[in-house]
Order: structure tokens, then C-alpha cells, then sequence
């Protein structure tokens, strides 16, 4: 008989931090996180996590949908098959998506379900998940993200101390003020360091095309998202011929087609798929698969807990190729006491275990108990 979905639990996690993070569109004051629990029929627990970040409320929004909406259409459906789940989550919240003009909230909630339902698949299997989605090798090159505008040269090189050997800063806060931030870190990181930047959308193509030749002189490994990701592809195109700099995005794009059509354009030397914003692994696999087929990197965007960045690492070790792993720098409990093997960086790499599934330490949940909501 089938194994089936039995229960799904949807936990909401804030934790405070002494130092917002700053991005040019907004400021996090705490950390969010929601973990969702799925336990099939055998007893067996998955966990996945769906993105939250923005706006302060995200958590706690998503956490509802899952309740009241997606839950109610999973359970007692077969689990063996996720994407099978995955699929018809989609299908049958088409309609709500387009009379609710929520399509980002309830395909990120869809996200954390199927993560959990990999988790368990690959439990099933006796295998951890970066090998039950087909990967032959464990270990992955990571960098360290999130650097702030507030002394990056010194989280630079905190990070430095802590294992990374790659790195990438916020930029989109004035001309002058990104070139000499980049300066002060390429400094105090050294020129064989990688160093990236990412200005989350903050330019128009005008700004974009005035400082892309200052940035060439930072050698930098790329540029994300420099433009909206809802300008027209003539300004990618345009932007992409223009810069020394190879571009990069893909953390707000949504849908296979979306990231064909990226892979079309060829404006992206770099695509970042976020499997907590979308598609989870049972989305994201065949994307990951396709950018490597197209002689692209793969380098999964990721920021929030610890459960959604594990996930990450087991789908960039599955693909495989010289992809990096995106993992925050600023504090946060929520992601240090939940990201397992991912918590170990040596030289820049991490490698992960043979442990089923994700490889979630049974307690890891009981460390952050003190942070969760009610809502």
C-alpha cells in the first residue's frame, strides 16, 4: 500500500538580531522562518522550509496558507512520488493564484511542502537526499553572503576566519559609496579571492550601464540581479554586452518557462533558482540540470533558516558542476541551529553526509524552540 501524507505542520520561528540587515529595497529587523512538518503514514518526519524574508509579515501569512489551503489538498495523498505533489498542488491552486493576485506567497508555501516530501522520500530510500536526486558526490563550494554596507570589510574577513574563501556584498546604495566598499573588501580579501556583488535590483539601465565599467576593476565573479527582474530583455541584453562583469540572477524568477526563457535570452552567465521562493527540489532539479546543460553556473540563491539552506546544499551537490552555495553572514539561530553538515565550512567547501534525507539532527528543532510564534 501507498504510503500517504498524514499530517502537515506549518511553524513559525522569529529570532532577534542586534544589527538589521539592509538591502537596497528593505531592512530586516528580526529573522522569520517557517519550517513545515509533514509526517507520512509510516511515522516518518520530513521537513522544508518556505521563504518569508519580506514583507514582516511573510511568515505568518505563508504559515496560513499552508493551513488553510494547501494542508486540507495534501493530505492522505500518496507521497512516494513528491513531484507528483508538487504538481498537483500547483494545478489545483491555479485559479486562487489568479483571483488572489498572490502568486509568489502560495507557490513558496507549495515550496516548503515538497521539500519536506523529498526529506521523506529519501528517508524512505535510506539515502541522503543529495544522492537520492541522483548526485555522486558530497562536497560543494560555498561563499559567504549578506555582507552589509555597515563595515564589510570587517564581515569580509570575520568570514574569512570562520572558512570562506568567497564572497559576495550588497551594493545599490550610491555610485560612489558600492565602489568604495567594494575596495575596502577587495583589499582585505585579497585579489585570488572570489568576490561578487549583488545590487537586488536597485538600478535602472541607465544607473547600471554608468557603473558597470568602474566595477571591472574589482574582478568581480558576477553581478546579480543589477536591473528589476520584470525589465524587458533588450536591457538584459544590452546591460550583458555592455559589462566586463558577467550577470547573474534567477532568485525571483518563478516557473520553468520563466527560467527557459532566461536560458534563452542568455543575458544570465549565472542563475540563482531559490527552491524555498519556488518549485523546491521537484521544481528546481530539471532547472539546475537545464542551466548546466546550457554551459551556465548554477549557484542556488538562498537566505532565511537552516532548513531551506541544507535543502540547497543537497541540491547543488546533486547537480553538481562549480556552482557555490549562498550562505548568509549576518547572526541568525534560526539558521545555525538547523543547517547540519552545511554549519562546517573548511577552506570554502562543505561537505555533506550519508546521514537519510536532509540529515536533520533530531533536536535540532527543540535548540530554537524559544523563538517560535504563535499566529
Amino acid at each position: 500500500m501507498s504510503t500517504t501524507i498524514r499530517a502537515i505542520d506549518a511553524r513559525v520561528y522569529r529570532a532577534p538580531i542586534a544589527q538589521p540587515v539592509t538591502t537596497s529595497f528593505g531592512v530586516m529587523r528580526d529573522r522569520p522562518a517557517l519550517f513545515v512538518r509533514v509526517e507520512d503514514s509510516d511515522g516518518r518526519i520530513g521537513w522544508g522550509e518556505a521563504w518569508c524574508n519580506f514583507p514582516s509579515v511573510g511568515a505568518e501569512h505563508r504559515a496560513r496558507l499552508i493551513d488553510t489551503v494547501l494542508a486540507p489538498l495534501a493530505l492522505a495523498q500518496p507521497c512516494d512520488d513528491p513531484a507528483a505533489v508538487f504538481e498537483m498542488l500547483s494545478a489545483r491552486t491555479a485559479v486562487l493564484v489568479l483571483q488572489s493576485a498572490e502568486p509568489g506567497p502560495i507557490a513558496q508555501a507549495i515550496a516548503g511542502i515538497d521539500t519536506a516530501l523529498c526529506d521523506l522520500a529519501a528517508q524512505r530510500a535510506g539515502l541522503p537526499l543529495w544522492r537520492w536526486l541522483g548526485g555522486t558526490a558530497p562536497e560543494i563550494g560555498v561563499y559567504a553572503s549578506g555582507i552589509n554596507p555597515q563595515s564589510p570589510e570587517v564581515m569580509a574577513l570575520h568570514q574569512r576566519e570562520l572558512g570562506h574563501r568567497a564572497f559576495k556584498l550588497k551594493l545599490g546604495f550610491g555610485h560612489e559609496t558600492d565602489l568604495a566598499h567594494l575596495r575596502s573588501v577587495r583589499d582585505a580579501i585579497g585579489g585570488d579571492a572570489l568576490l561578487a556583488a549583488d545590487a537586488n535590483q536597485a538600478w535602472s539601465i541607465d544607473e547600471a550601464l554608468a557603473i558597470v565599467d568602474d566595477l571591472a576593476a574589482f574582478e568581480l565573479a558576477w553581478l546579480e540581479e543589477p536591473l528589476r527582474v520584470d525589465r524587458p530583455p533588450s536591457e538584459w541584453l544590452r546591460l550583458a554586452r555592455a559589462s566586463r562583469v558577467p550577470l547573474a540572477g534567477g532568485e525571483n524568477l518563478a516557473g520553468r518557462a520563466a527560467f527557459d526563457d532566461a536560458l534563452r535570452v542568455g543575458a544570465l552567465a549565472v542563475l540563482q533558482p531559490d527552491l524555498a521562493k519556488w518549485g523546491g527540489p521537484s521544481g528546481c532539479l530539471p532547472v539546475a540540470r537545464a542551466v548546466r546543460a546550457a554551459g551556465r553556473r548554477y549557484a542556488p540563491h538562498f537566505l532565511g533558516g537552516g532548513i531551506g539552506l541544507l535543502a540547497s546544499a543537497h541540491l547543488l551537490a546533486a547537480v553538481g558542476g562549480d556552482g557555490l552555495l549562498e550562505i548568509d553572514s549576518n547572526p541568525n539561530p534560526l539558521r545555525a541551529a538547523t543547517c547540519g553538515d552545511v554549519a562546517d565550512v573548511r577552506g570554502g567547501r562543505v561537505t555533506l553526509g550519508v546521514t537519510p534525507g536532509l540529515g536533520l539532527a533530531p533536536d535540532a528543532l527543540a535548540a530554537i524552540e524559544r523563538y517560535r510564534c504563535a499566529y
